[in-house]
């Protein structure tokens, strides 16, 4: 079989190329993305697909490929990033860039951030053009770098310098979303159709310097001090935005009455705290969508072990909710932080302020078409992908890249964790899942 054939085939076994592009070490910082771009390249051109190249940076493209539809509804975007975050520190069982097959799972750094979705995506976006498959409207691939490191020389790159790619997109299928959620006896396939906003803020806190060998009180560090103490104990309003109401009562109408009244609970800010307090480890993933929330991840001050500072910054990672903006944020950070701290709002990254529904029933036909007893969810996710700077056109993006996982298998705390895999046998449904959505995207 020639290499060309070889790669003609390689759609057919979603495994095989999931493990190719983990064997492209792409850890971002640097990247180093281009090697495995320049495959994907390859790999759509030897199935007559016609690619372009867009980039800041030789060193991290970014591939866009497009099939032409029937013109029956408006252009689909497919997007995933190849990049992914370091290993250091972390004790692997294996190899993180050998892509072993071990126990049933595709062991490697991205098998679940996001390889295994690019594979899908890739092996679904091939079979229609191999099959001659008629699409509603265009699909356009986005292959991109570097959306762990905020994304800047991938997707905002694309939507900042060439926005004529995806004229006229009004859906996208990116990450987070898709795969199994076990509870109560309930599968829920949760599809994220909004999140949060990025709304990084400085605190600046002004004190006396002084010499430090003599007794020092009420300065920039004892204020800082003050400052982190009422952070740790702060809890901002709780706003019920309109997708968290309806994945909430998504969930309470498919599980027992105990557990419904819980979740319902959530949704009264009169009950919201006590509430949270029942669902013990389970609370701060209810949390993150019911409040704009703030974490201090940095400080900066003082220069010498022997002088006060007279000045200290503290960076916050403040996330947003949809429909609010940064006024808002500091609207209810004031009162926390007292009197005595500037607060600078260092980058906000909008989302949309509603999330468009469009899609999500023709999402879940497609769900319960491989599995019957499937409970497409909606959801809102606490973090950010690529999707924000899509948003920017106008763009929804759905999270929706399906994996059917065994019960047990929880991927949060392995997508950047050491040990990150994939079950085996989850890619296929996957790759069915989206090509159904190819083939029926027009009756949106």
């Amino acid at each position: 079989m020639t290499q060309t054939a070889e790669l003609r085939a390689l759609h057919e076994r979603p495994v095989e190329l999931l493990r190719t592009l983990l064997r492209y070490d792409t850890t971002n910082p640097p990247g180093n993305e281009s090697e495995c771009i320049e495959f994907v390249r390859r790999l759509l051109e030897a199935a007559g697909c016609e690619t372009e190249i867009y980039a800041r940076d030789p060193g991290r493209p970014n591939l866009i490929s497009r099939l032409e539809g029937a013109g029956d509804a408006p252009p689909l975007l497919l997007y995933g990033h190849v990049d992914v975050v370091t290993t250091e520190g972390q004790s692997w069982s294996v190899p993180p860039f050998e892509a072993r097959i071990q126990d049933g799972f595709v062991w490697g750094r991205g098998a679940l951030d996001m390889k295994s979705g690019v594979a899908m995506l890739l092996c679904a976006f091939l079979k229609a053009k191999l099959a001659g498959t008629r699409l509603p409207g265009d699909v356009i691939l986005a292959v991109v770098s570097d959306e762990e490191n905020l994304g800047d020389w991938g997707a905002g790159f694309l939507v900042e310098r060439h926005p004529e790619l995806f004229a006229g997109v009004r859906y996208a299928l990116g990450e987070v979303g898709g795969s199994t959620m076990h509870l109560e006896g309930v599968r829920f396939y949760p599809i994220e159709v909004a999140q949060k906003q990025v709304c990084w803020t400085k605190a600046t806190l002004h004190g006396r310097g002084g010499h430090a060998a003599m007794p020092f009180r009420g300065g920039a560090m004892a204020k800082l001090g003050r400052l982190l103490g009422s952070l740790d104990r702060a809890r901002l309003p709780v706003h019920v935005t309109t997708v968290v109401e309806r994945e909430l009562e998504t969930m309470a109408a498919a599980l027992p009455t105990r557990r419904a009244g819980a979740l319902r609970a959530l949704l009264d800010p009169a009950t919201t705290n006590r509430a949270l307090r029942r669902l013990g480890r389970r609370a701060p993933a209810f949390e993150a969508i019911l409040r704009n929330t703030v974490n201090a991840t940095i400080v900066r001050g003082g220069h010498k072990v022997n002088v006060i500072p007279a000045e200290i910054e503290l960076e916050l990672d403040c996330r947003l909710l949809p429909g609010f903006g940064p006024d808002d944020l500091l609207a209810e950070l004031e009162p926390v932080v007292g009197d005595g701290v500037e607060l600078e709002i260092v980058r906000h990254d909008p989302g949309l302020p509603e999330p468009d529904f469009g899609l999500f029933e023709t999402l879940s036909e497609a769900l319960r078409r491989l599995d019957p007893e499937a409970v497409p969810l909606p959801v809102l996710i606490g973090g950010v992908t690529d999707g924000r700077y899509f948003a920017r056109l106008g763009i929804q993006t759905y999270g929706f890249l399906p994996l059917r996982l065994p019960e047990g298998f929880i991927p949060l705390g392995l997508a950047h964790g050491a040990d990150e895999r994939v079950p085996v046998d989850s890619l296929d449904f996957g790759v069915e899942a989206i090509f159904s959505v190819l083939e029926r995207f027009g009756d949106a």
